[in-house]
């Protein structure tokens, strides 16, 4: 018996090592795993986009925002002149917060200092406001922490670091709740799954049941076989977003602020790059086994690296390359800023212009390899 259960495990094994995707995936799980969670993944915001509006134009403003900065929590990449220029900068997704000084921030320091009670100081009313996307709650709870950060360096008075010094006001999402963002980012998760899963298979699956001649014999032309293979999977699509978006409204309250022709629009882009994706899948791999194995190579950093789970700002920056080239990362942030933010798709047109030029280069690769199997 136990030489008989020998010879089928040395069958497996030598098996095993021919199959390459398989032994790979042994391998190359547990290391992409380790990397992702060990190096790229990271809940301890730092070095967000912010915004400022300066109306104090004095060095006391200037002294604040220096203090802001070297806590490192934000980068000010732009000024505006007018909260209404930063409230739309938010809403497009350009910075994550602003910081407003108003213009009687030094009579605020000077008159109203700061008040004495049995707990400690506070200041009479805040020196200084943050405008702010709550609508991804672990970015808008690390700059919610500036605002009892220590204004000593401004005040040139020893200010406790429990005092409220700045008022912060939560846009999109003021109750804080996580599902409110949990939900859209679904959107990207499910669509990724689910559309570049039925593609990875779609060319493997016509060899496995020897269609594959058949199809080369036939007029019918590559491009018209990749667009025949994608096209009826959108339908499915766009049911899984109604499915999503339907539940989340009903159980979970989630508010949908935005134009579903925006949301139709970027949802029609995130669809047909996920199943061009799937068709270059499928023009690689040599069994659907193989294809699903591939699948997971995508749909890992696609959870993790996205944005959907952690802060897309607090990866570093070689991690933050890897997400830029995964759709997901783009649809993420264009069903967000449409659906929490009432964004408009002008508003998103770098996301909307990778989402087309991926869905039109991924397209052109699975004809071309196509190509090369009919000859």
């Amino acid at each position: 018996m136990w030489l008989r259960i020998l010879a089928i495990l040395t069958k497996e094994l030598k098996q095993l090592s021919r199959d390459r995707m398989t032994f790979g995936m042994i391998v190359m799980i547990p290391l992409v795993q380790l990397m992702l969670f060990g190096y790229a993944i990271n809940t301890d915001a730092r070095h967000l986009p912010a915004g400022l509006v300066d109306m104090s134009g004095n060095s006391q403003g200037r002294a604040l925002v220096q203090a802001v900065s070297a806590t490192q929590v934000v980068d000010f990449i732009e000024s505006y002149q007018s909260i209404a220029q930063a409230e739309e900068a938010i809403t497009a997704g350009h910075v994550k917060a602003a910081l407003v000084i108003p213009a009687d921030f030094g009579s605020r320091l000077i008159s109203h200092p700061q008040a004495q009670t049995g707990q400690g100081a506070y200041f009479s009313r805040p020196v200084a406001q943050w405008l702010v996307d709550g609508s991804d709650t672990v970015v808008a709870s690390t700059i919610k922490s500036l605002r009892t950060m220590p204004l000593s360096e401004v005040l040139g008075l020893p200010v406790p670091e429990s005092t409220a010094t700045m008022e912060v006001v939560m846009y999109f999402n003021p109750e804080q709740r996580t599902v409110v963002n949990i939900v859209p980012g679904l959107l990207g998760v499910i669509l990724t799954m689910t559309m570049v899963l039925f593609t990875s298979a779609a060319i493997v699956r016509e060899r496995e049941q020897g269609n594959m001649e058949f199809l080369i014999t036939t007029p019918v032309k590559p491009l018209e076989l990749m667009l025949g293979k994608i096209l009826p999977y959108v339908l499915v699509g766009f049911v899984q977003v109604a499915i999503i978006l339907g539940a989340g409204k009903l159980l979970f309250a989630l508010p949908i602020r935005g134009g579903l022709e925006s949301l139709a629009l970027a949802a029609m882009l995130f669809i047909l790059a996920s199943l061009t994706l799937g068709l270059v899948i499928s023009t690689i791999a040599r069994t659907q086994l193989q294809a699903m194995q591939m699948t997971v190579f995508i749909l890992l950093p696609s959870i993790l690296l996205s944005g959907f789970m952690f802060p897309y700002e607090a990866m570093p920056v070689p991690a933050q390359w890897i997400a830029e080239a995964l759709p997901a990362t783009h649809f993420m942030r264009m069903s967000r800023a449409i659906i929490l933010r009432d964004a408009e798709v002008t508003q998103l047109g770098f996301d909307a212009l990778w989402l087309l030029g991926f869905c039109a280069l991924g397209l052109l690769v699975a004809t071309l390899k196509f190509n090369k199997r009919l000859d």
